[in-house]
């Protein structure tokens, strides 16, 4: 099989030769590559050359556009603050909408138009040209609990939930829109599944996130399903007082952290739902060895069940051994 079969068949629950491996490799892709991550996060070409030799290096069944929260955000004009070898961030305290009537103003960025969301755009596309007939190629939006605070500035956001509801809806609304056409032009420029991230969302109770965050990514979800390509949804962080709703949103894949156990989310979610993940990037994944890596990763196949595929909690760190990635490799070619 190739990753690309392996990955679908899984998701349709159709037996694999061996699991499918999907880590996130951004920090660690340039370093490996040899490039400063300004340039990665910038240049497509930089970003497609370095996914091609981590996925050909350690056997990855798919590739990523991937990179940073900051693309729609910095299309739309927030201020976005670049280091040469860090991931480049949104600037809170000149948040963009830090006047709710700003709002109003806003029109959806044109992802064609030049700009950070059509390099994403053109990394998908080059990145489909270069492997895309074996491998999955991954696009990638962010969700509408993770766009809204990078626009509104996640402290004041998690006030507006109390304060102005109206208003949370209306920003969400906006973001999920923007985020469908974004999908839609990385599905045409051939990505073959898309992930979302919604990082801010699992700093939210269960009620608000039933209430607010949950019918949007639904919404936002269905819409790319209806694209015809699975989706991924990673949260960073704490999920487990909302796994049971991640379980609700339609995504093909619950990618999950490490702090969320996977025999917690497989008591949550429907029989089948396939999960991803979860070890811990950090302490287990880069401190770790080869025999405490595939360790660990066999605890997680046990709690997952069948409906897995094998990766890290969140981002692979930089600087994790080169044998640890391949112990990863080693473990998800000995289950199926």
């Amino acid at each position: 099989m190739t990753g690309k079969d392996r990955i679908l068949a899984k998701l349709r629950g159709e037996p694999t030769d061996w699991l499918p491996l999907m880590p996130i490799t951004m920090m660690f892709a340039a370093e490996l590559a040899g490039v400063r991550y300004d340039d990665y996060a910038r240049d497509h070409r930089v970003l497609t050359d370095a996914q091609v030799a981590v996925a050909d290096r350690f056997g990855f069944d798919y590739v990523s556009a991937i990179s940073d929260p900051a693309r729609e955000a910095s299309d739309l004009g927030a201020a976005v603050q670049w280091f040469d070898d860090q991931p480049p961030a949104i600037v809170e305290s000149r948040a963009l909408l830090d006047e709710k009537r700003k709002l109003a103003g806003l029109r959806l960025p044109d992802p064609s138009a030049p700009g950070r969301m059509r390099d994403r755009v053109e990394a998908v596309r080059l990145l489909a040209e270069r492997t895309g007939a074996t491998r999955i190629v991954e696009g990638w939006v962010e969700g509408p609990c993770a766009m809204s605070a990078d626009l509104r500035g996640i402290n004041t956001l998690m006030l507006d939930f109390f304060d102005d509801p109206p208003f949370v809806e209306a920003l969400f609304d906006f973001t999920v829109r923007m985020e469908v056409e974004f999908a839609r032009a990385q599905v045409e420029a051939g990505a073959t599944l898309i992930g979302v991230g919604d990082a801010a969302a699992s700093l939210i109770g269960p009620r608000l996130y039933a209430r607010y965050v949950l019918p949007c990514e639904q919404r936002l979800i269905a819409a790319i399903r209806a694209l015809g390509v699975p989706v991924r949804l990673h949260i960073c962080g704490n999920t487990r007082g909302i796994v049971e709703g991640m379980g609700q949103t339609g995504a093909d894949i619950i990618d999950l952290d490490s702090p969320t156990p996977l025999g917690h989310a497989r008591r949550a979610m429907r029989e089948g739902q396939v999960l991803l993940g979860n070890i811990d990037p950090v302490r287990e994944l880069r401190d770790g060895t080869p025999a405490s890596v595939e360790a660990v990763l066999a605890e997680c196949y046990r709690q997952a069940g069948a409906a897995y595929i094998c990766g890290a909690g969140c981002e692979v760190a930089r600087g994790t051994p080169h044998a640890n990635l391949e112990a990863m490799a080693r473990f998800a070619r000995s289950r199926s």
